[in-house]
């Protein structure tokens, strides 16, 4: 109890004690004149300390969930980092290491995989780069943008995140915070080890069974990057250069925002494709969903929106939906066209949700009940994009991964002589970088989206093998080996 309430002497406090306006009307509308509502989500934070501690025994950062501030209050100086390297030199020589050596998230992160890269950076081998290495098949970014997977680094330049999602894939074990108050690492070095600690975890598949030694072999060749593996890439400070240091090398980039740092999207340089996370098409369900920690969470969602919408015609702008049963996806269709007349992305990512496991993050544990079916998420796209037509927008269903639950609505502008063209011109992008000149999307349209991963024909990579381990495909390809064993056993004798 000492732990907890930090009153015997010498001890550490376990949680700070949380603080509720008892009279809304003291303040002003916002959130924390709401006692109750202060109250719970104090409790939720003090139980999520108290399982890390009696499962570790250890007291990590507790302090991060109540730094939720205004926009206007984020500002301040004395939490900001410099914008370049340049000027960083002069940066507070006693901020701490966000994820430090040996720390209870340094050990977390690691056993699920991730190498730590510096003090806040990480990169992880995606289970898509194990499947294309062994000619099982790629993710969906093949089948709609012409990725291979094998050719694909998923890493993040910030493990922190200023949300806390029900459907997390780290269940809480990342550090989250509004601000950047950590030590930064220079763009070069977080380039350098995210590098080498790809090809090092690309190392470990030699010798595993299947795996092709074309594939093995081209993998030590970076061809893509995707910002999207944990955290909020826009929240480190030097994201700019980290980005050009990718494209100097020939490496695209994909990056996913959560729509939680308008200022920082304004300001960020050319991407191949910009992500934006639409995890709810209204303000109570994004709380619900998202866990935000900012107050004023709607409104910096709704800023970043608008800064898509200006971005469209400088690059490829994305929305991307993950649908959640009993969280996102009832009466919300209406609610998700509003959205998408308001940031016209260039497409519309809908994919249902991967189930990791359950969450112990608070009270949002989630199990397979909350996973829709593939059925489910092509019957909500298809009301999606009616309503779109409906309103007069100039959409259509481009694409679908089926093995990813994941489907592809466009726009208009990708859609030439009676075809989509979803796939990127990846040479031409980068030579529009280095002339210079201003460029937008249709300036690198690549090929025709192939036949195979249009909409309705499943999207599969036909020169790939779909291995099924259970159910009823399964035996049906275990019956035709044993069959094909059974011919080849008596012609030979």
């Amino acid at each position: 109890m000492g732990k907890l309430t930090g009153g015997r002497k010498g001890s550490r406090r376990m949680f700070p004690v949380g603080m509720g306006d008892v009279n809304p009307a003291s303040a002003k509308g916002k959130e924390s004149g709401n006692a109750e509502e202060s109250l719970n989500t104090w409790r939720i934070h003090l139980e999520d300390t108290m399982r890390e501690y009696a499962a570790t025994g250890e007291l990590g950062d507790v302090t991060d969930w109540r730094t939720a501030v205004e926009s206007g209050d984020e500002d301040s100086e004395a939490d900001q980092e410099p914008d370049s390297p340049n000027s960083g030199e002069g940066q507070n020589p006693e901020r701490k290491e966000m994820v430090p050596k040996g720390g209870v998230t340094y050990e977390a992160l690691t056993k699920q995989g991730y190498t730590i890269v510096g003090s806040h950076s990480g990169v992880k081998i995606c289970r898509w780069t194990k499947s294309a290495l062994r000619g099982r098949g790629s993710c969906y970014k093949f089948s709609f943008y012409g990725i291979k997977s094998h050719l694909c680094m998923e890493t993040t330049p910030s493990l922190s995140c200023s949300n806390k999602c029900v459907f997390c894939w780290r269940h809480g074990t990342n550090p989250v915070g509004t601000t950047w108050r950590w030590k930064v690492d220079p763009a070069d070095e977080v380039f350098k080890g995210v590098v080498e600690g790809h090809y090092r975890k690309i190392k470990m598949m030699k010798g595993v069974p299947g795996v092709r030694a074309d594939r093995f072999s081209e993998a030590f060749q970076i061809r893509h990057c995707a910002l999207s593996l944990v955290g909020e890439p826009v929240f480190y400070p030097y994201i700019n250069e980290f980005l050009h240091l990718l494209h100097s090398s020939k490496i695209s980039s994909f990056l996913v925002c959560n729509a939680q740092h308008p200022a920082q999207l304004a300001a960020l340089g050319p991407v191949t494709q910009l992500y934006v996370s639409i995890d709810a098409s209204n303000r109570d369900s994004l709380k619900k969903i998202d866990r935000p920690l900012h107050r004023d969470f709607w409104e910096r969602f709704q800023s970043c929106l608008d800064i898509l919408r200006e971005k469209r015609n400088q690059q490829r702008t994305v929305f991307r939906l993950t649908l959640v049963k009993g969280f996102n996806v009832d009466d919300e269709v209406m609610g998700y066209a509003d959205l998408v007349e308001k940031g016209l992305p260039c497409f519309v990512e809908v994919k249902g949700v991967t189930y990791c496991g359950t969450s112990t993050a608070g009270e949002a544990g989630l199990t397979m009940k909350n996973v829709p079916f593939y059925e489910e998420v092509v019957a909500f796209v298809e009301a999606l994009n009616k309503e779109l037509q409906r309103r007069g927008l100039e959409y259509g269903i481009a694409a679908e991964h089926a093995h990813s639950c994941c489907i592809l609505i466009g726009s208009n502008r990708f859609f030439i002589n009676g075809r989509w063209h979803t796939h990127i011109d990846y040479k031409r992008f980068f030579e529009l970088l280095e002339e210079g000149k201003e460029f937008g999307p249709e300036d690198y349209i690549g090929e025709a989206t192939p036949e195979w991963a249009n909409w309705g024909n499943g999207g599969f990579d036909p020169a790939d093998v779909r291995v099924h381990r259970k159910g009823k495909a399964a035996k049906k390809l275990r019956d035709e080996a044993a069959a094909e064993m059974e011919t080849e056993s008596g012609g030979c004798g």
